[in-house]
């Protein structure tokens, strides 16, 4: 069994921002895959499902980002899940739009919600960290990450989050360089990248 999070905030106010990709991506995987209704439980909304032959559970924290690990932690515990077992999906600045990388472990990059998780179940779960490009200047990224993403942002976003969902089986079973991959070479086919962009860094 495996534990994928998506983070963001909870409520209608905050549904549409950069901060809560990562709850738009658990949304297409749960949609995409015939995942059960989301329903209440371990401070959050969850379902279930499954990916390639494994059990998955998707995770959305209900607690506000920056307390995300007493949710991921408390279903970790019920289902006797290690960090390596936990998949986190995250907005990430340091990633221009619509790029994504996965990692495991590694820093936090001042990313709260990554710091709560650490902070309750360690650092070794693997990160799916979703491009949001950055304002700039640091001083603008607090408000940056909490306002919607322009009407112009939205083809890239829903195509990211489906380019995800269509190839989440692949982190299922482990194969983070053909997921990374495969989203890629979605994007590039519906036009986001450039055709001589391997994706590599």
């Amino acid at each position: 069994m495996l534990l994928f999070v998506g983070l963001g905030n909870p409520g209608a106010k905050y549904a549409r921002n950069r901060h809560n990709i990562g709850f738009m991506a658990v949304d297409e995987i749960a949609r995409r895959h015939g995942f059960s209704p989301w329903r209440r439980r371990f401070q959050g909304e969850a379902a279930e499902g499954v990916l390639e032959h494994e059990k998955v559970i998707l995770l959305k924290p209900t607690t506000y980002m920056n307390d995300s690990g007493r949710a991921v932690q408390e279903a970790a515990n019920f289902f006797k899940l290690a960090a390596s077992e936990v998949t986190v999906f995250q907005d990430e600045l340091e990633l221009p739009p619509a790029k994504v990388r996965v990692k495991v472990g590694g820093g936090i990059a001042g990313h709260n919600g990554l710091r709560s998780i650490s902070s309750h179940i360690g650092n070794d779960y693997r990160r799916v960290r979703l491009g949001i490009g950055h304002p700039g200047v640091k001083e603008l990224v607090h408000a940056y990450v909490l306002a919607d993403f322009a009407k112009d942002d939205g083809p890239w976003v829903t195509a990211l989050c489906e380019a995800v969902a269509d190839s989440a089986g692949q982190l299922a079973t482990g194969r983070d360089s053909t997921f990374q991959n495969k989203v890629h070479l979605a994007m590039q086919a519906k036009g986001f990248f450039e055709t001589d962009n391997d994706g590599s860094e």
